[in-house]
């Protein structure tokens, strides 16, 4: 175990208490196969799994784990006309499990995430019946202020870019509090806790992943 990796886990042990007291749950895992290994515990086969964007999801393999395995899969992207969006969505919000990044964590366990049409945000916040957020330790902001600052600067440019959105940070890297068309930080949600005890479980990898 290294400096760094223990460190991780220190704090993660911090954060994990935290949760608890907002009514979350929550687990560390040092690595992405840990991870993996772990959600594939918690989803039982034939569940109805969705999820959000994120590449936290996809850089961990945790996608790839979720198509190879035994359930069924919402996948909003495979709607063709604003009617089938709107129809798939409407499964998608009674799924069993929603899986997720987040934009930040405090060290107080507060969840921080910012989205443009909000769709990731809505099933967080409720719907889906069990929510797996899924967060590497770069994540982890010490303030709530913190968290919101790091999102804008540090989260949004990258993923202007990765959904092709012509907003000032993607030209300049740095949030310009913009109201382009494009904008991406239409939507900003604080989940301070979870009304319904451990429908939200936050899975902490000590590794960096995602922006």
């Amino acid at each position: 175990m290294s400096f760094q990796t223990e460190s991780y886990a220190n704090t993660a042990k911090t954060i994990l208490s935290n949760l608890e007291k907002r009514n979350m749950k929550g687990y560390y895992c040092e690595n992405a196969e840990e991870a993996r290994k772990l959600i594939q515990s918690l989803i039982p086969a034939h569940a109805t799994v969705t999820w959000g964007g994120s590449e936290t999801l996809v850089e961990t393999g945790i996608m790839d784990t979720l198509k190879q395995g035994d359930y069924i899969l919402l996948d909003r992207k495979e709607a063709k006309t604003p009617e089938e969006s709107r129809a798939l969505y409407g499964r998608i919000v009674t799924a069993d499990y929603f899986l997720t990044g987040t934009n930040a964590i405090t060290l107080d366990g507060e969840l921080i995430n910012v989205d443009g049409m909000g769709n990731r945000v809505a099933c967080l916040i409720t719907g889906p019946q069990h929510v797996l957020v899924v967060a590497g330790m770069n994540k982890v902001s010490v303030t709530e202020e913190d968290g919101i600052r790091r999102v804008r600067n540090i989260a949004a440019p990258p993923n202007s870019i990765r959904v092709g959105a012509n907003t000032p940070c993607s030209k300049t890297g740095v949030c310009q509090d913009c109201q382009s068309p494009d904008c991406i930080c239409c939507q900003t949600v604080i989940t301070r806790r979870s009304r319904v005890k451990d429908r939200i479980t936050v899975i902490l990898i000590g590794e960096s992943y995602g922006f």
